[in-house]
């Protein structure tokens, strides 16, 4: 079993090199197939150009870019105010919580804290006398 994922041959039977020293250097080096076939190499790539809106196509030199540029802007505006306008609304529950507590001052959630902190307190106590009756 030993045999199965070993070698034949002993690891120690070479020589091997002091500490602290390279390999030595090949000397003859392999050339990749692809330059071995000639020199064609490929254009460079081109990076950079004209900025462009997120998903969309390419400018093209007409009018007709422009007024898709202004289109998209007239989308997302109005995108933007239909959200607003939904969110003044408001938005259920939740919603209705949180406006309630941004209208708050600090001392006013400390104090809402404090007396649910008491009711706690006064239902916990009462729990715990009923046992004892």
């Amino acid at each position: 079993m030993g045999n199965l994922c070993s070698s034949e041959r002993d690891p120690f039977s070479q020589p091997g090199r002091p500490l602290g020293t390279t390999p030595p250097a090949p000397t003859t080096a392999s050339v990749p197939a692809s330059a071995a076939k000639g020199n064609t190499a490929k254009p460079p790539r081109r990076v950079g150009g004209p900025p462009r809106t997120l998903g969309g196509r390419p400018p093209s030199p007409s009018s007709t870019s422009q007024s898709a540029a202004d289109d998209a802007r007239a989308k997302a505006a109005a995108a933007a105010e239909a959200r607003a306008a939904q969110s003044k609304k408001g938005g259920g529950k939740l919603a209705a919580q949180l406006h309630e507590r941004r209208g708050m001052t600090d001392a006013q959630v400390l104090q809402k804290a404090s007396e649910a902190e008491r009711r706690q307190r006064e239902v916990d106590a009462s729990t715990s006398a009923l046992p004892h009756n």
